[in-house]
Order: structure tokens, then C-alpha cells, then sequence
């Protein structure tokens, strides 16, 4: 578009197009609503006024469109221009100061386009500030241009009056070449993106999750920008179409547009230096600084990026932290860490509590003739050093990926693992249930590490950070049955008689252990699969469902106050319906929920029940309160199924309380064990003079804070457990 010349009566008014307003409207129309008269006292200027203004080097195209509130001071207001209707709330002498940053109230050499001006604030150096509303006791410092366009979507995927459908922003998440795409809006948690993103065979979901998004914001031209009260930006370049949120600091920014940056005095973001954003949703309490460029995202509460991370086509989970790297196309579930300059995770689904190491390439090979390959990772997920996967792959919750270059396509669902790309055999190497059997402190710790992580004081997105919820202890039981399975190839193979799993990891198991083991269909290539310890992982990954189910169960029994009767026909467990055990489990962003719940949360708004985002959202929480019933009814399910039986009597219960005992003490033990290694290690001394300067240095195994803490969580199951275990229940 052209230079145009326009006349000063044309400077800062017809704001939006006259083709655009409906009858009974006008350029102010839904800047009224914003900012309400009936809230403000504003008044002409009078005659002493305009004239101290212009003898302190003001200029304004009507001083008749300059509305003042009282008290006001026009001595504070130097060197500055005004056009269109601006108008000023209460001003007086004071100063303003956030952290060492100290400057007057009042406004000083700037341009200002029709923006309202909440009370004492400072608005100094604005090369150019148009089409704003700013909140009290804000400071804008050093900014080159700061505007509003009259089609602002603040980064929300809908269109306004008279848009193309070709403008609409979209986030591709999961796929390079697109066909997930999601609309994002303001209120998007990683469940709403999960379920747009996945389940795209449903035809009237989609079509109503895009109307809803719509629906969520008016169509109507003519927003303006807004600043909540107490926000500080400063020394920045350019700022287009963002709202921001209170108690927001911005500080050296190269570019915002398209944005909206929620922030609260309890939870305020941050964004710094360098940092070019465009497209984008960012949520409470985030920070970013320092070089970062993301474009098409959205940020979850209590997130970081920082040192130059891109993110670009991507969804990011509340409470995650990425740094230096690249990302894209991803779909990332809460509690996300990923901290080095050389790695990268390219179209795929991260579904939490992962962690990804330098190098580590996940995603960006495809085997296929173009860029639309995907990966999908369970909860804790965790490419080791230099890991580089191919496009596709899906891995259970908990797999460990030992540094290599994986030549082909993988299908990891054995939770727990360790992968391995073993190159002097030729092999593919996994180890079942690995954490559970040696590396217990890393297991055991996770709960309490992540809950240590969340500062949201936002809480919309629930989580799940037990390590054995459901979605865990279903992928346990079906890795248990691929075991059984290749228990019973192995003996087969070796020239046995054909036998159960059961009867050989009863009868057989010292043999079984000698059998080499190998597994089918887990990855794309022709070089065997090795099972490493596998009849060690059966019986681990049935300590693991005991745990499970012993832990949750105890649990509730205990917070429902359901002492006595506990498995009488009218006790608690007479309420759980034990078919409930076979239903999968879904991890959508974050939150657990029974697969069938969720279907029927699906179809409800694909029917057009649920009418607002809003409204799924409170179903979600709806869900999330019912999680521990649901949950118990799970973990009762499991346990009868382990005893082979449809209901749990008490001699049951006895016998696996006195299981959980045998297992809490082995966890002690273990979380002790597994972080000994770190001090038994000859090679782990050789940088210190003597072991008092180690033990200075590092502490004592003995003293480390999660290994007392695993002391007190062993004491606590052990009182939690004795009560149950000698109490007269009626069978």
C-alpha cells in the first residue's frame, strides 16, 4: 500500500470503515462498551487549560476531543500530540516505580491516536500510541509504535465483519503438512487442543469446536487495544493488535502482534529482551525472554521460554520450560523440560512430564515421500543424549530412550523402559519396568518434583502426576500380556511343549529366565528386538499394579471415611462396577479421564449440548471431581483382576496390604539405593581432594532432602496400611 496523504481533520477519527457499522453505530460504538463513560467524569479542557498545554509544546488536531477527569494537571502532559478522542483520567504530581525504575506521572514527547488514559499513568517517549485503552498506574516508556488495527483478534482464531476465511489463524500442531490444525483462543488449555487435534474422523466435532471458538468472540470491527492497570512496557519496537494483561512487564521487546498476553498482580508475565511474537496466546504467570521468536502458539500458565528457543506451530503446557531449542508442530502436555541449544522435537504429541536432553532430535526425518510424519509420547517421556528418532513412532508413559540414532520407525508399549540402540549386536534392547527395578529415586520423585513445580495460581488445565494412575497401570496390564506372550514363543521355541505364561513364571522361571527374548512389530527394520530381564519385569510390573491399586484404594477408603463395611454388599466397594477396569484411559492434556466419559463428552458438543467453551471446561471440572471415585472403582478393578476374581473379599485385601507393605519398604530401600550410586562411583570422587571436601560439596546420601522425604512417605503408607489390615471387615 502507498504513502497517502491525509488532512489533519482525517488524523485519528473514522477509525473503522463506515461500510462495516450497522445502523446506530459508530467508530466508538464498541469502544464505549470496553471503557464505559458511566465508569469515568470526563470534561471538555477549559480555556486554561488548552493554554498551559500548548505553551508546554502540546499540539492536538481538535482540543475539543480532549476529555479530562479530575484531578488533572495538565503541567505533567509536555512535547506531545494528540488526535482523535483522547481521553485522560485523574493526573497529579506523583511518580511511579517498579523494582529501580523510577519516572513521573504524566505524558511526555508522544503521539496519542484516540486512546483512553487511565489515572497516573506515564507515558513517555511513545513514538506513536493509537487506539488504546490503558489502565491506572500503567508505565509506557520508549516505545516506538504501539497500535490497535480495527480488525484486532489478539491472537484468537476468528474472523471479523467482512474477513476472509483465508486470514483466519491457525495453529498445525502434530503435523508439519497440516490436516490437525486448531483454532486457538484465549482460554485454550491442553485439553481443548488435544481433543481438536485428535480426533479428526469426527466430523461434527469439529465443525462445532470451530463454531464455538467463533461464537467465543464478537465479530464486530473497531477493539481497541487494552493495558490492565499497573503494567510496565517499556523500550520496545513494535506493538500491534495485543491486549494485555495487569501487572504485565515487557521490557526491550523486537515485535508483538497479534497477542494476548494474560497477566494478574498474583500471576503476572513477563516477556524481555529481543523477543519477537506474533500469533499467539500467552498465559498467566508465563515468562519470555531473551531472543525468543514464536509464531502460530499458544502458552500455558506458569510456562518459560528464554536464550533464543522458536517455537512456531505449537501448543505448549501449562507449567513447561523450553530453552535454545527448536519446536514445531508440537502438541506438548504439562510440566515440559527442554533446556539445550541443539535439539529439536518437530511434529509431535508430548503428553507431560517429558524431559529431553541435548541433541536429542525428535521428529524432522520422515520415512514417507513428504513432511507429514508424527510421533505421540506418553507421560514421561525422555530422550536421552543425541537420541534421533524417525517419524513414526508412539511410545508408552516412562520410556527412557538411551543415546543412538534409531534407524527406523518404533512402537515402544512396554511403560517404564529403557530403550536401546544397540550397535554391537545389532539390536534393538528394551528393559520393561527399568525405573522400578533400578531407578527407583528418579520414579519415586516425580510426584513430589512436579507438584514443587507448579506455582499457577490459574488452575484451569487439571493434572495427573502420579507416576501409576490409570492411564499407567492399563499400559502395565497389556505390557504384561505381551510378555506372557513372548514367554510362551520363547519356550515354544526353544523345543519345549507348549505351556501358559502363568505356569512357566510359576513352574518354570529359572529356565524362562535363561530363554533368549525377542518381540514383534516393535520396530520398523529387520534386526531383532531383545527383552532385557523380562520374567524380572512380569513380576515387577505386578508389584507395580499392587502398588497401584493398594495405594489408591487405601486412599480413598480413608478420605470417604469408609471405615468397617468396606466390602459388604452396601460397603464402599459394593459401588464399583468392576467392567469399568477394562476401560481405557485418556490423557487429554494433562487430566485423566475413562475413555467412555470422554466419548460421551465428545458427542455431547459435536451434538451441540455444550454451547460454549466455558461450558466444556466445567465439564472437565466435573470430571475431575468425580476423578477420585473413578480412579478407587479403577484400582479395585485391578486388584480383582490380578486375584482372578470378580469381587474383592477381605482375605484378598489382607493379602495384598500385606503385599504393599513388603513394597513400601522395598521403595525405601530402593529411592536410597538407586541415589547411593551416585556416591559409591570411584569416578564420581576423583574431582575432589578427600571425601570431606565431596561431602561438602554434594552432602550426605543420607541427608538428601526426596530421600527423607521418601523416609516420611514410608511411614505415612505404613499408618495408612496397619488401620485397613487389622480392621474387621465383613466379607
Amino acid at each position: 500500500m502507498p504513502v497517502r496523504v491525509i488532512t489533519a481533520d482525517d488524523f485519528g477519527v473514522n477509525f473503522v470503515n463506515k461500510s462495516f457499522l450497522t445502523s446506530g453505530r459508530d467508530e466508538y460504538t464498541v469502544r464505549f462498551t470496553q471503557n464505559p463513560a458511566e465508569k469515568h467524569r470526563w470534561r471538555p479542557l477549559t480555556f486554561n487549560e488548552v493554554e498551559t498545554l500548548i505553551k508546554n509544546g502540546n499540539t492536538c488536531t481538535n482540543w475539543n476531543t480532549f476529555l479530562v477527569e479530575d484531578p488533572f494537571t495538565p503541567s505533567l502532559i509536555k512535547n506531545s500530540l494528540f488526535a482523535g478522542l483522547v481521553r485522560i483520567s485523574s493526573l497529579t504530581e506523583c511518580y511511579l516505580r517498579y523494582h529501580d525504575f523510577i519516572v513521573p506521572a504524566g505524558i511526555t514527547n508522544s503521539k496519542i491516536i484516540s486512546c483512553d488514559i487511565g489515572a497516573n499513568c506515564a507515558v513517555h517517549d511513545c513514538a506513536y500510541l493509537a487506539h488504546y485503552i490503558v489502565g491506572n498506574t500503567v508505565i509506557l516508556s520508549r516505545i516506538d509504535e504501539m497500535a490497535a488495527t480495527d480488525h484486532a483478534k489478539f491472537g484468537e482464531g476468528v474472523i471479523k465483519d467482512g474477513e476472509d476465511e483465508a486470514v483466519r489463524v491457525t495453529i498445525d500442531v502434530m503435523n508439519e503438512a497440516g490436516g490437525r490444525e486448531i483454532l486457538p483462543f484465549a482460554d485454550m488449555i491442553c485439553a481443548d487442543a488435544f481433543m481438536w487435534a485428535r480426533y479428526r474422523d469426527d466430523a461434527k466435532l469439529m465443525a462445532q469446536l470451530k463454531k464455538l471458538t467463533q461464537d467465543s468472540c464478537d465479530s464486530a470491527r473497531g477493539y481497541y487495544g487494552t493495558v490492565g492497570d499497573n503494567a510496565v512496557i517499556k523500550s520496545c519496537r513494535i506493538i500491534k493488535d495485543v491486549r494485555f494483561g495487569e501487572a504485565v512487564y515487557i521490557k526491550g521487546a523486537n515485535k508483538l502482534k497479534n497477542l494476548t498476553i494474560r497477566s494478574s498482580a498474583a500471576e503476572a508475565t513477563q516477556i524481555g529482551e529481543g523477543v519477537e511474537l506474533v500469533n499467539g496466546i500467552i498465559g498467566y504467570g508465563c515468562r519470555v525472554f531473551y531472543g525468543v521468536k514464536a509464531v502460530r502458539f499458544v502458552l500455558g500458565n506458569n510456562c518459560t521460554l528464554k536464550y533464543g528457543a522458536r517455537l512456531i506451530h505449537s501448543v505448549m503446557g501449562d507449567n513447561s520450560t523450553i530453552s535454545c531449542c527448536e519446536v514445531l508442530n508440537a502438541l506438548i502436555f504439562p510440566y515440559h523440560e527442554q533446556h539445550h541449544n541443539n535439539s529439536f522435537l518437530i511434529a509431535a504429541m508430548i503428553q507431560g512430564q517429558s524431559n529431553m536432553a541435548a541433541a536429542a532430535t525428535v521428529g524432522s526425518n520422515h520415512n514417507t515421500r513428504g513432511n507429514d510424519g508424527e510421533i505421540i509420547a506418553g507421560r514421561g517421556f525422555w530422550p536421552g543424549l543425541s537420541a534421533t528418532l524417525k517419524h513414526n513412532c508412539r511410545f508408552a508413559s516412562f520410556v527412557l530412550l538411551n543415546k543412538g540414532n534409531y534407524p527406523a520407525e518404533l512402537d515402544i508399549p512396554f511403560p517404564f523402559s529403557l530403550v536401546s540402540d544397540n550397535l554391537r549386536e545389532n539390536c534393538l534392547d528394551i528393559m520393561p519396568a527399568y525405573f522400578w527395578m533400578y531407578n527407583m529415586y528418579a520414579l519415586a520423585r516425580n510426584n513430589d518434583k512436579f507438584k514443587k513445580r507448579d506455582k499457577r495460581k490459574t488452575k484451569m488445565q487439571k493434572i495427573e502426576t502420579e507416576v501409576l494412575a490409570c492411564d499407567t497401570a492399563g499400559e502395565i496390564m497389556h505390557a504384561m500380556e505381551l510378555l506372557e506372550h513372548i514367554f510362551e514363543t520363547a519356550w515354544t521355541a526353544a523345543g519345549n511343549q507348549p505351556e501358559s505364561a502363568r505356569y512357566l513364571l510359576t513352574h518354570k522361571r529359572d529356565e524362562l529366565k535363561k530363554l533368549p527374548l525377542t518381540a514383534e512389530n516393535i520396530e520398523h527394520s529387520a534386526r531383532p528386538v531383545k527383552i532385557l530381564h523380562g520374567v524380572d519385569a512380569w513380576y515387577a510390573y505386578r508389584d507395580m499394579l499392587v502398588w497401584y491399586g493398594v495405594t489408591v484404594l487405601a486412599k480413598y477408603i480413608d478420605e470417604t471415611g469408609s471405615d468397617g463395611e468396606v466390602f459388604s454388599r452396601s460397603g464402599v466397594c459394593s459401588r464399583f462396577n468392576l467392567q469399568n477396569g477394562t476401560i481405557p484411559w485418556v490423557n487429554a492434556g494433562g487430566q485423566l479421564i475413562r475413555e467412555d466419559e470422554y466419548d460421551r463428552l465428545r458427542n455431547r458438543i459435536g451434538a451441540g449440548e455444550l454451547t460454549s467453551w466455558h461450558a466444556i471446561h466445567a465439564e472437565y471440572d466435573r470430571l475431575w471431581e468425580r476423578y477420585p471415585f473413578d480412579r478407587a472403582e479403577h484400582a479395585y478393578s485391578v486388584l480383582c483382576r490380578l486375584a482372578g476374581v470378580s469381587v474383592l473379599a477381605e482375605s484378598h485385601w489382607r493379602t495384598y496390604l500385606d503385599e504393599a507393605l513388603r513394597l513400601n519398604r522395598y521403595i525405601e530401600a530402593q529411592v536410597l539405593i538407586s541415589k547411593k550410586k551416585d556416591y559409591t562411583n570411584h569416578f564420581r570422587d576423583i574431582t575432589y581432594r578427600n571425601r570431606a571436601e565431596r561431602d561438602a560439596v554434594l552432602g550426605h546420601v543420607e541427608d538428601n532432602a526426596f530421600v527423607q522425604q521418601s523416609k516420611q512417605d514410608a511411614q505415612h503408607y505404613a499408618e495408612l496400611f496397619a488401620p485397613r489390615r487389622g480392621s474387621t471387615l465383613v466379607e
